[in-house]
């Protein structure tokens, strides 16, 4: 069974940095290595948004209002892949979710939160 396991989340002051890691497990390297992997966000009271892409040769795209403050990354070798998020606001504040796009497969959430 495949699992996306997300930790790095927190309380933050506006301005912060925060790391976001999701560990994928259940599944081979040939299936998650040319996957797209992917973070998304929620606020509350609004729909869910994509934040960043990386596809599986390496090609990244991100939301205008992430885009130059936030970096996705992965480590194939580790199945693991990263949201580095600097210069946090706290219109960032939300759910964030991984996402494995191929296999369509989700985390369950981690909480960010940016004060003022």
């Amino acid at each position: 069974q495949v699992r996306l396991a997300e930790s790095g989340g927190g309380l933050v002051q506006a301005g912060g940095s925060l790391r976001l890691s999701c560990k994928v497990s259940g599944i081979i390297t040939s299936v998650f290595n040319p996957d797209t992997v992917a973070w998304h966000r929620q606020a509350p009271g609004s729909e869910r948004e994509l934040v960043a892409t990386l596809t599986g040769d390496r090609r990244t795209n991100y939301s205008d209002s992430v885009k130059g403050r936030f970096t996705i990354s992965r480590d194939n070798a580790r199945k693991t892949m990263y949201l580095q998020m600097d210069s946090l606001k706290p219109e960032d504040t939300g759910v964030y979710y991984c996402n494995l796009v191929k296999s369509d497969k989700w985390g369950q959430g981690t909480q960010v939160t940016v004060t003022a």
